[in-house]
């Protein structure tokens, strides 16, 4: 009897000791969501660069307009303010519903260790855009943000780091086959956030 209440303190020790060492109120609905504003991004955004009158090229190899470019621009931190205001709100919600406290130590070092790689590709991908290599954007933004997840998964729930090693594949796949970007980028961004964000929710958040 003695060894199984010394039991039960073990495992209740250690669960303490995981939630305030990882941030557990990532929400799986927030990922599901990301992934459809990827998808609609991506749809707006093959739109605008086919049916651009100034582009030219077949689908591997297209000139895009300036403008073009900007309205790409657009569609992209339109998809990413969304899906951090969705993402934040959500996880503030799930925190509210187990008492938890949405900011502490553990969602601090989740938000500095997965904005270092972001932030590393953001500036990297504007040196890009400024020097008009346009065409290894896509790949790039793959495979930063798969190393942001990778980077950060220590500090929440492991699934984490698989949709980052998949982002990095799919951004490696999307570097050799440059020119296909926008498809992988709507696989990536899209088709992986709503699949994993999917497995997180039925695996932890469905009751």
């Amino acid at each position: 009897m003695e060894n199984e209440k010394y039991l039960n303190d073990i495992s209740e020790i250690k669960n303490l000791m995981n939630k305030s060492s990882r941030f557990i109120s990532l929400s799986g609905l927030s990922g599901i969501l990301a992934g459809v504003y990827a998808l609609v991004g991506a749809w707006l955004a093959y739109k605008t660069i086919y049916f651009d009158t100034s582009t030219m090229g077949a689908y591997s190899d297209l000139v895009i307009s300036e403008d073009a470019v900007i309205r790409l621009l657009v569609i992209a931190t339109a998809v990413l303010v969304l899906s951090i205001v969705t993402g934040i709100g959500l996880s503030i919600r799930k925190a509210s519903k187990s008492n938890e406290n949405v900011w502490n130590t553990a969602s601090r070092r989740l938000v500095i260790n997965f904005m270092i790689p972001l932030a590393t590709g953001g500036f990297f991908i504007i040196f890009l855009i400024e020097k008009n290599m346009f065409g290894l954007i896509a790949p790039l933004t793959l495979i930063f943000y798969g190393l942001a997840c990778v980077n950060a998964s220590k500090y929440t729930i492991g699934d984490v780091r698989y949709l980052g090693i998949t982002m990095i594949a799919l951004g490696l796949l999307s570097t050799w086959f440059l020119g296909y970007g926008l498809l992988f980028w709507a696989l990536g961004f899209g088709g992986c956030h709503i699949l994993y964000g999917s497995l997180m929710f039925f695996k932890y958040e469905r009751k």
